[in-house]
């Protein structure tokens, strides 16, 4: 008699959520794995070399900029390594652009799926944001260890900057993906139209040269594109005598929540539309 819900007995009352709340979160977890695997099979399962594109594919970028540049001016705008230089400015940038990229397209890659119950718009977006930020990170760890072992480089890293760089990087790519999911999901045409504004991004968000190597009207301008406090802020990670003083963390911070958040809101009312269309 003690297992009969009563207002004597509020723990049988409380017990059945509590273990559908264990249940929902395994499952949940196991969405999430099976949907990482499906795509790791996907993209990288298909194609001669799989993963190693992923680190070819960054590495060759760096090279081709660092021999272009080397062969345009004797040094780079800091430092002396070309490679590293670039390095520090494409891979944020990268994680970024990586991680929106295929956020914003997560509905329509798992929409077989997500009519299934036990597969939900969450896992599609957990599953592809860890998958890519995962790839990406060990990229960046391969890539740097490689770059060591190569070159007479000492490098004196700030560990700090390079963690609250690549989350930034992580935060604002999440957000950006989150409001490209519900905008591509009802105006496919968005697609094309972000590509080409998306593009020009490489070219102001501090990749190729320094914020602080741009006359001040301009600096003025670009301190509003976050990129450019991300990419500043691994750069200094890893040169002690850069400081980055412009970079401001909360700014990046307050740019990319209002997005996470305003892209939740909207998958949360709109998934379901968007699946059907």
């Amino acid at each position: 008699m003690s297992d009969i819900p009563s207002p004597h007995n509020p723990e049988a009352q409380i017990a059945p959520k509590q273990a559908g709340g264990v249940n929902r979160s395994f499952a949940t977890l196991r969405s999430v794995m099976a949907l990482i695997l499906r795509e790791m099979a996907t993209r990288y399962g298909r194609s001669p070399g799989g993963y190693i594109w992923a680190i070819v594919e960054p590495m060759a970028m760096i090279l081709i900029l660092a021999v272009a540049f080397s062969a345009l001016v004797r040094t780079p705008p800091l430092g002396n390594n070309f490679i590293l230089f670039f390095a520090t400015g494409v891979l944020p940038f990268q994680l970024y652009g990586a991680l929106s990229n295929y956020v914003a397209r997560a509905l329509n890659f798992s929409r077989s799926l997500l009519f299934y119950p036990a597969v939900t718009w969450v896992d599609a977006v957990t599953a592809r944001f860890a998958l890519n930020l995962l790839t990406d990170i060990l990229v960046m760890l391969l890539l740097f260890i490689l770059f060591v072992s190569i070159s007479d480089v000492t490098l004196f890293l700030e560990v700090g900057l390079i963690i609250t760089a690549v989350s930034l990087a992580a935060l604002l790519g999440l957000g950006v993906g989150l409001v490209n999911c519900v905008l591509f999901g009802f105006f496919p045409v968005w697609m094309n139209i972000w590509g080409i504004l998306n593009r020009p991004m490489f070219f102001i968000s501090g990749v190729l040269f320094m914020y602080e190597s741009m006359p001040p009207h301009l600096q003025g301008y670009l301190w509003y594109n976050p990129l450019m406090h991300i990419t500043s802020l691994m750069r200094a990670g890893f040169y002690p005598t850069y400081d980055a003083e412009f970079a401001s963390p909360l700014y990046v911070v307050c740019c990319a929540m209002p997005l996470i958040f305003l892209g939740l809101l909207l998958l949360g009312r709109f998934h379901r539309e968007i699946l059907n269309r």
